[in-house]
């Protein structure tokens, strides 16, 4: 099982370069996540990262960086807005906070399965580093290595490593996401790149200088999002549980205020290096973060 959530995006965009107004098509519903009254990844969670190719030790910082200030107290008392009040909004599903904790490492820089993966391969790499219930293990793919469906259909994806009937013993979930920085930055790693579809202004500038990690940045935030309150496909979810809008994807593409398709937003720029940025992190870095729905408001709230 595994979940995408890039390609309703690129759908939206087209529509509206054609004119057409999705009102026009069907009477637009108000976004409402159901609960479905299954279990959630609550309390505190482990997060095993599993390097899958070549990182550099500073892709590798920004990225687990990232991670440890979803939770920080020091993150969370710095200069708004932070990455732990984006976090902070998973609290308000059922069952509280989900405290995320780096956990495990494993770098597998010779590509022991090769540059081409599949979906199995996938699972394979989650149960290096299973931690059982209460973890998630991530599993990052390099610039240079290819994933079924990648760039097609999808960015990045969330899932189970074990079968039905273990899910609720084990809470095996696992997340995938790809470096899209020489394959299609405009798919996965757009706003930092022109888009393949729809209107081409200006990029934006990413927040830590590498297009490929900044875009692993925002799917990574999506899936973890996603994952601790659908794990199992019967958390909280629009539409069908085979292709759900949640928790983030039911926003994708907005960063901010005003966001349209093809248009990130109003967000905050760096006086410096000129990037774009809503969040701040542990050892000063920035992060551009995607909106996440608000069960309180029933809203995708953005953090400016």
């Amino acid at each position: 099982m595994a979940y995408n959530y890039r390609f309703a995006f690129f759908l939206t965009v087209l529509t509206a370069l054609a004119g057409i107004s999705s009102a026009a098509l069907v009477k637009e519903q108000p976004l409402v996540l159901k609960y479905h009254n299954g279990a959630l990844l609550k309390g505190n969670i482990n997060v095993n990262l599993v390097w899958y190719g070549k990182f550099t030790p500073t892709q590798r910082s920004v990225i687990v960086d990232f991670i440890r200030s979803l939770n920080s107290k020091e993150a969370a008392t710095s200069a708004a807005p932070s990455v732990a009040s984006w976090w902070k909004t998973t609290e308000k599903y059922k069952g509280g906070a989900s405290t995320l904790v780096v956990g495990k490492q494993l770098l597998l820089e010779n590509y022991p399965l090769g540059k081409s993966l599949k979906n199995p391969n996938l699972r394979a790499l989650s149960t290096k580093l299973n931690g059982g219930l209460r973890s998630i293990t991530v599993v990052l793919t390099a610039k240079d290595v290819s994933v079924e469906g990648f760039c097609m259909n999808r960015c990045g994806s969330h899932g189970s490593s074990v079968s039905t009937s273990r899910r609720a013993a084990n809470g095996a979930a696992y997340v995938w996401v790809g470096n899209a920085e020489t394959m299609c930055p405009g798919y996965c790693a757009w706003p930092f790149h022109q888009p393949i579809y729809g209107p081409q202004g200006p990029p934006l500038v990413s927040p830590n200088g590498d297009v490929g990690v900044d875009g692993m940045i925002i799917n990574l935030a999506t899936l973890l999002a996603n994952t601790v309150t659908n794990p199992f496909k019967n958390g909280y979810y629009q539409g069908p549980p085979t292709a759900p809008l949640e928790a983030v994807s039911a926003c994708t593409g907005m960063f901010g205020s005003g966001s349209y398709p093809g248009y990130a937003g109003l967000v905050l720029v760096d006086k410096t290096t000129g990037s774009s940025y809503n969040a701040r992190g542990l050892a000063g870095r920035k992060y551009l973060l995607p909106a996440m729905w608000d069960p309180q408001t029933s809203t995708c709230k953005t953090l400016v």
